[in-house]
C-alpha cells in the first residue's frame, strides 16, 4: 500500500506569511480615515507592523529553497489555516483601540466580516472610531471574493501554482474558468469586483452619503456581509441608497461569470443560464408577495412596501444582512418565506453564501427525473444544466453536501438549545452563520445582535461561520483523521 507524501510545511507557512504581509496593507490603508477624522493612529499602525513584521520574519527565514508545488492536502490546510490566522490578527485593531477589549468578542466580529457573515457583538457602532470602522468592513471586503483568489492572482510572485487553493476554497461547484491559467481567472474576478465596488461608492456618494459611509457601504455590499457604520444599518438612508444598494447585492449575488461575459457583450450565454434565470425569478417572485402582505396587512404605501420587500428579499437572499425593516414583526406568512431564504443562498461564483442555487437547481432536477427513471427504468436519462449533462459524481456531491449541510444546522441548533438558548434563537443563530447571512430570528433577529452570548457560543458560531464560508468539506477534510495519515 503507498503511503501518502508528507505535508509540505514550508509552502504552507511561506504562503500564510505572505498573506500576512497583505493583511498589514490593507490595514494601512484606514490610516488616512484617522488622520481625517483625528483619531488615533497607533490601533492601526502597530496591528500593521506587527502582522506585517511577523509575516516578513517567516517569510525571510523560509527563503527561496524550497518545493514549490502545493498538493491537495496542502492547498486545503493553507486555506483553512488562513481564515484562522488571518481572523487571530485582525482582532488587533479592535483590541488596541479599546472598541472590543474582550478577545473573544475581537474574534467573533472579525471572523464574521472575513466570512462575509455580518454577524455584529457591537451594541453601538456609532460610537466606535471611524478608522476602526473602516478595518470592519474592510475585512468584509478582503473576505468577499476570498484572499485566497486575491492571493491566487499575485502567486507566480512566488513561483507557487494556485490551482489547489482555488479547488480547496471552492470545494464541490467552482465557477467558470475564464482562462485557461487559473492566475488569470482569479484577476478577471478581482478586476470586476473592484469595479463594481468603485462604482457604487461614486453611486453612494452621488447621494445622501458622505464618501465615508459610501465606502463603508460598498464594502459590504459587494462582499454580501453587510457591516453597516449605523446602527439601524440602511434603515435611516433615502430610497435612492437602497436602491442603489439592492442593485449591488444583487450583482454580488451572481455569478462573476456572467459579469464578464456582460462586460464583454456575450449576453448569449447569460440568457441561457439556468441558475441566473431562476435567481431573478425567485427575487421577483418573493418581492412581489411579500409587497402584497406588507399593503394587506401592514399598511404600508405601494412604494414603501415594495422597497422593504425587495430590500429584504434580496439581502437575505445573497445573505447579505444589510436591513430596513424588521421583518420578524411582520404577520408569519410574510416573514416565513424570508426565513425560508435563509436556506437557499446566492449564486455558484457569487460573494454570496449559503447552499447556492445551483445546488438547489440540480437537486429538484435531480429529483425530478429520478420519478422518470422508476417509470422508465431501462431509459438512461442524464441530468442536464445550461443544455449540458451533469456527471453522476457533481450530482453525488451535491446530494452529499445537502445531507451534511442539514446534518451540521441540526446539531448547531442543538448545541445551543443544550447551552441555554430558546430554540427559535437556536435556529436563527444557527442557519444566519452556517449560511454567513448574520440577521436570523427572534433573539438574532434584524434589530438584535450577539452580544450577550456565552464565550463558548461566540466560539461555537464562528466554528459555524467558518464551516459555511469554505463550504463545509474544506473544514471537514482537515479535521478528518485519515487527513492526517501517512
Amino acid at each position: 500500500m503507498l503511503k501518502k507524501r508528507l505535508i509540505n510545511w514550508t509552502i504552507i507557512l511561506r504562503v500564510l506569511s505572505f498573506l500576512l504581509i497583505v493583511e498589514a496593507v490593507f490595514m494601512l490603508t484606514g490610516l488616512p480615515f484617522a488622520w481625517f477624522y483625528e483619531e488615533p493612529l497607533f490601533p492601526l499602525l502597530l496591528s500593521a507592523l506587527f502582522t506585517g513584521t511577523i509575516g516578513l520574519v517567516f517569510l525571510l527565514k523560509i527563503g527561496k529553497n524550497y518545493k514549490k508545488n502545493i498538493g491537495k492536502r496542502e492547498g486545503y490546510l493553507i486555506v483553512a489555516l488562513t481564515w484562522v490566522v488571518i481572523s487571530f490578527f485582525g482582532t488587533l485593531p479592535f483590541l488596541l483601540s479599546g472598541s472590543i477589549p474582550n478577545f473573544t468578542d475581537a474574534f467573533f466580529e472579525t471572523i464574521s466580516g472575513l466570512t462575509t457573515t455580518g454577524a455584529s457583538i457591537l451594541t453601538d457602532i456609532e460610537s466606535v472610531p471611524k478608522s476602526i470602522l473602516y478595518w470592519r468592513s474592510m475585512t468584509h471586503w478582503i473576505g468577499g471574493m476570498g484572499i485566497i483568489v486575491l492571493t491566487v492572482a499575485i502567486l507566480p510572485f512566488l513561483g507557487i501554482g494556485g490551482m489547489q487553493l482555488m479547488v480547496a476554497e471552492m470545494p464541490g461547484l467552482q465557477p467558470d474558468k475564464l482562462h485557461p491559467r487559473i492566475t488569470a481567472t482569479a484577476k478577471r474576478f478581482w478586476g470586476i469586483y473592484v469595479l463594481f465596488t468603485v462604482a457604487e461608492v461614486l453611486l453612494l456618494w452621488a447621494g445622501e452619503m458622505d464618501f465615508f459611509d459610501s465606502v463603508n457601504h460598498s464594502f459590504a455590499t459587494m462582499a454580501t456581509g453587510g457591516f453597516s457604520t449605523k446602527n439601524n444599518s440602511i434603515a435611516g438612508f433615502g430610497p435612492y441608497s437602497q436602491y442603489i444598494i439592492i442593485l449591488f447585492m444583487i450583482f454580488a449575488g451572481t455569478n462573476f461569470t456572467l459579469h464578464y461575459y456582460a462586460l464583454h457583450r456575450q449576453f448569449n450565454k447569460i440568457r441561457e443560464n439556468q441558475e441566473f434565470k431562476v435567481y431573478l425569478g425567485i427575487i421577483a417572485f418573493v418581492s412581489i408577495y411579500v409587497t402584497i402582505g406588507l399593503m394587506l396587512k401592514m399598511d404600508s404605501g405601494i412604494e414603501q412596501s415594495f422597497r422593504d420587500a425587495l430590500f429584504t428579499t434580496v439581502s437575505i437572499l445573497t445573505t447579505t444582512g444589510f436591513v430596513t425593516a424588521n421583518y420578524i414583526e411582520w404577520h408569519y406568512y410574510i416573514w416565513i418565506f424570508i426565513f425560508a431564504l435563509m436556506f437557499i443562498g446566492g449564486s455558484a461564483g457569487s460573494t454570496g453564501g449559503g447552499m447556492k442555487i445551483i445546488r438547489h437547481l440540480l437537486l429538484v432536477k435531480n429529483s425530478w427525473l429520478e420519478m422518470k427513471r422508476a417509470i422508465h427504468p431501462q431509459a438512461i436519462i442524464p441530468v442536464k444544466y445550461n443544455h449540458k449533462s451533469v456527471s453522476k459524481e457533481i450530482i453525488s456531491n451535491v446530494m452529499a453536501f445537502f445531507l451534511i449541510y442539514v446534518l451540521i444546522f441540526a446539531v448547531g441548533v442543538f448545541v445551543l438549545a443544550l447551552v441555554g438558548l430558546d430554540f427559535e434563537t437556536s435556529i436563527g443563530a444557527t442557519i444566519a452563520t452556517l449560511g454567513n447571512i448574520g440577521p436570523g430570528i427572534s433573539g438574532v433577529g434584524p434589530i438584535e445582535n450577539y452580544a450577550s452570548f456565552s464565550p463558548f457560543t461566540k466560539w461555537f458560531l464562528s466554528f459555524l461561520m467558518l464551516l459555511g464560508r469554505l463550504e463545509l468539506f474544506t473544514v471537514l477534510i482537515v479535521l478528518s483523521p485519515a487527513f492526517w495519515r501517512r
